[in-house]
């Protein structure tokens, strides 16, 4: 019989990793008797923004006051031990503060109160010693860990790709380094950890060319990844992959979506450096639950960042880059960011967060400067 702490940590993969790598959180236990537990946990953060953009022909500066790149959001976990079965379950619920603007939200109906309450995670989990089936809605495995270990996750990011008038969140390093691994309907396998390696494969709802698009397959997606330790340090390399098909009924119009991620984390000390990468074809600007796109248009990127803790304090230097389009050959994505972040750690539930970003593009520049929050249980 697995230990119950660690095989619920194992239910729970996106609540553990978004404890996140530089504040270690735990949920609030609210019930506990026998084998059976229920939990909450959650995360609050505001920032206040200043943001210049410069097109060839104008200037606008916008201030604002918003969430990051994640958006709030309260989750409850349950977890039960059933002879040698560990069962599990996980809904989380993210809500958007960026709605005190009708013009924004675009949402006459509700006018000043639409909130954005998105179900990004719904799934059960049956976990035992040959590793753990999940079954519902969960973020992908494709860029999946190249999100969850950007070094500024709990910061702003660029907001280039959806300007600074946005009603949503900001987009992070999405479009300058990664692609967003879209929650989605799923049935994914992960084996148990053995000596640090970990493979995870699963068939995914797939997503359509266009309304009148079949597809006669799901997706595919899978991830490996390998952790091991050395003298006052540890690292974690990881490779992930997905594939799906999408063709019109009539005219025989096709769409391949394939794609490959990848990276590396090396941690000394207080020192963490980090490279990552993707390689893909049919995809969007921010990854397959954006659009499906024209066959063999192709885009791909790099993310580059290093980090430093010491005390109560962690700094972030960090560059990524997309380049491609979403036709063949196009190049309306290529999209570069520099970033530069200060995190405080006040408490374990509290830390201050400082941001300087500059995206670039042909088209247009965006510079913001961010200063917030995060509370988190």
């Amino acid at each position: 019989m697995m230990n119950n702490k660690n095989s619920l940590r194992l239910l729970l993969p996106l609540a553990v990793a978004l404890g996140i790598s530089s504040q270690a959180q735990a949920a609030i236990t609210i019930y506990e008797q026998g084998d059976t537990s229920f939990s909450t946990d959650g995360m609050i953060n505001t920032f206040l923004v200043s943001t210049e953009e410069k097109t060839a022909t104008e200037t606008k500066n916008q201030s604002r006051v918003m969430m990051g790149f994640l958006p709030n959001w309260i989750g409850f976990n349950f977890a039960k031990q059933v002879d040698d079965l560990k069962i599990g379950a996980r809904s989380s619920f993210w809500v958007t503060i960026n709605d005190s603007d009708p013009i924004r939200t675009q949402n006459s109906t509700h006018g000043f109160t639409d909130t954005g309450i998105d179900v990004r995670q719904f799934y059960g989990a049956v976990a035992s010693d040959w590793g753990e089936v999940l079954i519902g809605k969960d973020f992908g495995l494709f860029n999946r860990s190249n999100i969850l270990g950007d070094e500024i996750l709990l910061g702003y990011g660029q907001t280039h790709t959806v300007t600074s008038d946005a009603a949503n969140v900001s987009f992070g390093n999405i479009g300058t380094g990664y692609l967003y691994p879209f929650p989605v309907a799923q049935i994914t396998y992960r084996s148990p950890v053995m000596s640090g390696f970990q493979v995870a494969a699963g068939v995914f709802d797939p997503n359509k060319s266009s309304t009148t698009s079949e597809e006669s397959a799901p997706r595919f997606e899978a991830e490996a990844t390998y952790n091991g330790e050395f003298d006052q340090g540890s690292y974690k390399v990881w490779l992930g992959g997905m594939t799906q098909s999408s063709k019109e009924v009539s005219g025989g119009g096709k769409v391949d979506s394939n794609g490959l991620s990848y990276g590396a984390n090396v941690k000394f000390g207080g020192l963490s450096l980090s490279a990552s990468g993707f390689d893909a074809t049919g995809v969007g600007a921010a990854g397959l639950g954006n659009t499906v796109t024209s066959d063999n248009a192709d885009v791909d990127g790099h993310l580059l960042q290093a980090s430093y803790s010491f005390g109560k304090e962690r700094l972030v230097l960090s560059y990524g880059k997309n380049k491609g389009g979403t036709t063949p050959g196009g190049n309306e994505l290529d999209l570069k960011n520099h970033a530069v972040a200060w995190f405080h750690k006040v408490n374990d539930n509290f830390q201050l967060v400082a941001e300087y970003d500059k995206a670039e593009s042909d088209s247009k520049e965006v510079r913001s400067i961010a200063i917030g929050a995060v509370l988190s249980y």
